[in-house]
């Protein structure tokens, strides 16, 4: 039985595709618009950035975890953490200082030493609370992770495609992203934790960087990443489309984010985004 994307003449999924993309502005148009955005963001900021020794030990007591804080900070943020409710374990900082004589010739004198001490602290997940009654809830995050589990076959071609190339995909624990592509080993990693839909999603994202030329140098990636990021999520976006399935629910906070709420950037990506799009699609024809 013929995939229905591939029973679709050229005409039908050039149209359907620039449906797709023109839907990109008015859905990143209403999230700007809502403050959802802007709302997420601020409460995002508001938790401690952690080192990457603490990040390291909070995924491998938690690899789901999203957002931790302590318990009274919860409590601060309007959410309670459930009663037995296991702790995940970090190191916190503390400085002590004491005052010693500086010398016998100076007995007036006092300097001041300091006595570093690293402290087991215990912090929760996101999921390991609730909201406290009469508080107002969280923002809802915008970038939700698809959860389903088909690949919608997605990932058998593209991976043809690219090893055909000379790229290797393979899994590896990552603290946040769902993927990246590294070019210096022709590497395209994705997160052992995600679904097998979302593990599609970000095939697509990834193989549209490289089609896109995002990462011939990374100093140009490094200086242009938004606008990049815009443009290999949109052709994510039109692409699942196409091939059946939405990811809406990551894809337009994920783009408001990297474009900074700032259609003109989606809409000059047009062109860029259709023709990539229309290069993946036909990998799935072979």
């Amino acid at each position: 039985m013929r995939n229905k994307i591939i029973a679709r003449n050229a005409e039908d999924r050039q149209a359907l595709a620039e449906a797709l993309y023109a839907s990109i502005v008015d859905q990143v148009q209403q999230l700007a618009d809502s403050g959802q955005w802007r709302a997420f963001l601020e409460f995002a900021r508001s938790f401690h950035n952690y080192s990457l020794n603490n990040l390291l030990l909070i995924l491998a007591q938690n690899p789901d975890a999203t957002m931790v804080a302590g318990f009274r900070q919860w409590q601060a943020k309007g959410r309670q953490v459930r009663k037995g409710e296991k702790s995940i374990k970090i190191f916190g900082y503390r400085e002590k200082k004491t005052e010693t004589a500086a010398g016998a010739d100076e007995p007036t004198e006092h300097e001041a030493r300091v006595t570093r001490y690293f402290p087991t602290l215990s912090v929760f997940d996101i999921a390991q609370t609730d909201p406290i009654d009469g508080t107002n809830l969280l923002p809802h995050d915008p970038t939700q992770r698809l959860i389903g589990d088909q690949d919608h076959g997605v990932i058998a071609p593209l991976t043809d495609h690219l090893e055909s190339r000379g790229w290797r995909i393979r899994r590896a624990p990552l603290a946040h992203a769902s993927g990246y592509t590294d070019p210096t080993t022709l590497s395209v990693i994705l997160a052992e934790n995600i679904s097998v839909e979302q593990s599609a999603k970000t095939l697509i994202h990834e193989t549209a960087h490289i089609e896109l030329h995002h990462i011939d140098s990374v100093e140009q990636y490094r200086q242009h990443r938004g606008r990049m990021e815009v443009e290999a999520e949109s052709v994510a976006y039109v692409v699942a489309g196409l091939r059946g399935f939405d990811t809406s629910a990551y894809s337009i906070g994920y783009i408001t984010g990297w474009s900074d709420e700032d259609i003109t950037v989606i809409r000059d990506s047009a062109a860029r985004v259709l023709a990539a799009a229309h290069n993946i699609v036909e990998m799935f024809d072979k």
